[in-house]
């Protein structure tokens, strides 16, 4: 038997809290992926979910756990579990019509539902010809790695992805 590493059990633990809202009938979990890079032997799970309100393909959110062959031979190599972990992230997509204005309200009302911690970029997308239907992503990125100490946190991400989710649903743009 082996002992799970870091990115495992954050990885059960994300999992359990997204599909616990899908099973609730909050969400609709709209696409996973569980991957493993061989080449760098890295390790990527990510899981996109949607309001049950939402309308259309339009706002989804995607939580990303990511981890690299450095933090795995920190943690099992060196065994220095404090110094390793993982990376996560969450995207959200949604469409929007005049950037200038709603990008910084999504930005601002975003920032109130994260508590102001985490960093928000934006990018604005469209596809050549048709420059009438835009999208934003919109990336929140904690800029520091989480390991077992912060298992209670993902819940709290969890739950602020929905509350942006539900604001970005709500709102016209």
């Amino acid at each position: 038997m082996f002992d799970p590493t870091i990115y495992e059990n954050l990885k059960v633990i994300l999992e359990g809290n997204v599909y616990d809202l899908d099973l609730a009938g909050e969400i609709n979990v709209i696409n996973r992926s569980d991957l493993v890079d061989l080449a760098t032997m890295s390790r990527m799970y990510s899981v996109e979910f949607q309001t049950r309100e939402a309308q259309s393909s339009y706002p989804y959110a995607e939580i990303l756990l990511q981890t690299s062959i450095v933090d795995f031979t920190i943690e099992k190599i060196e065994g220095d579990e404090k110094k390793a972990g993982c990376e996560i992230e969450v995207n959200f997509y949604a469409k929007i019509e005049e950037p200038e204005k709603d990008c910084p309200t999504i930005e601002k009302h975003l920032a109130d539902v994260w508590n102001q911690r985490p960093v928000i970029r934006q990018e604005i997308m469209y596809q050549f010809g048709r420059e009438n239907q835009m999208f934003t992503k919109i990336n929140i990125n904690f800029e520091r790695k989480i390991n077992e100490q912060q298992i209670d946190d993902l819940r709290g991400i969890v739950e602020y992805s929905l509350q942006s989710l539900d604001y970005l649903n709500l709102s016209v743009f």
